[in-house]
């Protein structure tokens, strides 16, 4: 209606015009490609990282002591705070990129994955006795499919987390990606491409995550939970 001016909230019809135009023009999926990359990589390290550790961590209690203390407290560590570390370490580059968007993605894995570890029912272990099962059968039969759910769940987190590293480490310093679109947009006040790069951001989030829930019924058929009234 006018009242807004489109500098401060375009309006819907703004928004798509500029979203076909960044398609056509091809900046949308150059930018999204370099994005997606960038957070898929990050993603891979950092999960990977954190569950080979909650794994290690949540089978022995000696290592708990020696390593959590350490690891949470760089847990509470914010993004903002390292990312010029990781700057002036690894300079303006993808490496930089990587290792923040990896760093955030660390935690809630290895978190859930000590957690799903340490929460397994000590009653399985008696009938793993009864049924003469050895350690590697403890662990792949038993500990990881009860693990699972938490698990699958710090994967969920994970994944959130490494799409808010990736805006950060875009918007740090960058010469591509959605986070590089969103602040160039700004320093012109085109904030219907603003709003183009923040959709993109939760339409792939979103869509990363629907990902993840189909695996988890695919993988946690067995399993018999509360699914809420209907």
């Amino acid at each position: 209606m006018g009242i807004v001016s489109s500098t401060v909230l375009p309006t819907p019809l703004d928004i798509v015009i500029a979203f076909q135009q960044l398609i056509l023009t091809g900046e949308l999926p150059s930018h999204l490609q370099v994005s997606i990359f960038r957070a898929a990589l990050g993603f891979l390290v950092g999960a990977g990282l954190g569950l080979v550790f909650g794994i290690i961590v949540g089978f022995s209690s000696k290592t708990e002591a020696y390593m959590d203390p350490s690891i949470q407290m760089l847990r509470t560590v914010p993004h903002l705070a390292v990312a010029p570390l990781f700057i002036l370490w690894f300079g303006f580059g993808e490496v930089s990129k990587v290792l923040l968007i990896a760093k955030g993605a660390f935690f809630p894995i290895y978190v859930n994955t000590f957690l799903g570890i340490r929460g397994v029912d000590s009653k399985l272990f008696d009938v793993a006795r009864i049924l003469q099962f050895s350690r590697w059968k403890q662990v792949t039969r038993l500990i990881l499919p009860a693990a699972l759910p938490s698990i699958l769940l710090g994967i969920r987190l994970s994944l959130g987390i490494a799409w808010l590293g990736l805006v950060v480490a875009e918007l740090m310093g960058s010469s591509e990606g959605i986070g590089y679109m969103i602040m160039d947009a700004r320093q012109f006040s085109q904030t219907d491409i603003v709003f183009v790069g923040i959709i993109i951001f939760a339409v792939v989030g979103k869509l990363s995550d629907s990902f993840v829930r189909l695996l988890e019924k695919r993988l946690l058929k067995w399993r018999e939970s509360y699914t809420g009234t209907h």
